[in-house]
């Protein structure tokens, strides 16, 4: 496989059963074979897209003393500004080399359940987009989960209340000019996502790899119309490793290149903390046994936030 599998949303939201049940189909394929695909007929508009872009730039371009204002000590990198190589993939000790931003669930809670998000003075255009683009992204991923669980013989809407106010990330990812020979370190390390799945908007910049099932890397690259979608830890538990969590990595770019900046902006779609990641009775077979421990969402993104680096134990 040389290129990552498309379809279109507009097929499964459509009122025709039998383009929604060959999306369906074409999805779930593609989350067994290699755990990504790309995605037309999602929510974001192009003007929405350059206009988020836009507004990252703004920030990743402030000052430094300016965006460590909006760092905050020991909140494990959940929301505002995390400084450039804090984080590292699991089981890697060079951090990556990239500063990163999160917005989060925007719906009020009782009891609060998330910290709050930070509104950045500097930038007003900054909040408001990062806000907009996070549900409408929300959205794209509610939709491509009732898929998922159409896919799993489950009913359309198993997820649905898993991900109603749950504990969603926009991250946008600034990856500055390399300066110098890194020390063993590229732009992210390989790693699996831990959520439940990824949407990632077409970024701005060469350099997101996927491993294929033969341990071969490909590049994937999104075009303007597109969101890349991949399968997280989370999901793969869930499954038993019938969806895969494919390995990833942005690799750094020729030495002709190390002059330019890269920006990704990828969303995260978690789940609700008490969601059981307990592995689906219907994956586990003679042939595939039970992989996984029994666990919840809560407790399985504490477990890898301190694998990241990002808290402490």
């Amino acid at each position: 496989m040389k290129q990552i599998p498309q379809v279109d949303l507009t097929d499964f939201i459509s009122k025709d059963s039998t383009k929604k049940q060959l999306f369906v189909s074409q999805l779930g394929a593609a989350f067994e074979e290699i755990g990504f695909v790309a995605l037309k007929g999602h929510f974001l508009s192009p003007e929405i897209m350059e206009n988020l872009y836009s507004e990252v730039k703004a920030f990743f371009n402030l000052p430094d003393a300016v965006k460590r204002k909006y760092e905050i000590d020991g909140g494990g990198g959940q929301r505002g500004y995390t400084s450039f190589g804090k984080e590292h993939a699991k089981d890697q000790k060079e951090g990556d080399l990239k500063e990163f931003w999160h917005f989060g669930q925007y719906e009020e809670q009782t009891p609060k359940l998330y910290p709050e998000n930070l509104t950045v003075n500097e930038l007003v255009g900054f909040n408001e987009i990062g806000k907009k683009t996070y549900k409408l992204l929300e959205k794209t991923a509610q939709y491509v989960l009732q898929a998922i669980a159409l896919h799993l013989n489950l009913e359309e809407h198993y997820f649905d209340e898993y991900i109603s106010n749950g504990n969603s990330i926009l991250r946008a990812i600034h990856y500055p000019p390399i300066v110098e020979e890194p020390k063993n370190a590229i732009r992210a390390a390989a790693h699996g996502d831990i959520n439940l799945i990824t949407l990632l908007m077409g970024a701005q910049g060469k350099g997101l790899q996927v491993m294929t099932n033969q341990g071969e890397w490909i590049d994937a690259i999104a075009k303007p119309d597109e969101l890349i979608i991949n399968m997280g830890d989370m999901m793969s538990r869930l499954t038993n490793n019938k969806l895969k969590s494919t390995l990833h990595q942005v690799v750094n770019p020729p030495k002709e290149a190390w002059g330019s900046s890269r920006y990704s902006i990828p969303f995260f779609m978690h789940p609700i903390a008490k969601m059981p990641l307990n592995c689906l009775q219907s994956c586990v077979s003679e042939n595939n046994p039970k992989n996984y421990e029994d666990t919840t969402a809560g407790a399985f993104l504490h477990e890898r936030l301190i694998d990241l680096g990002l808290i402490k134990k």
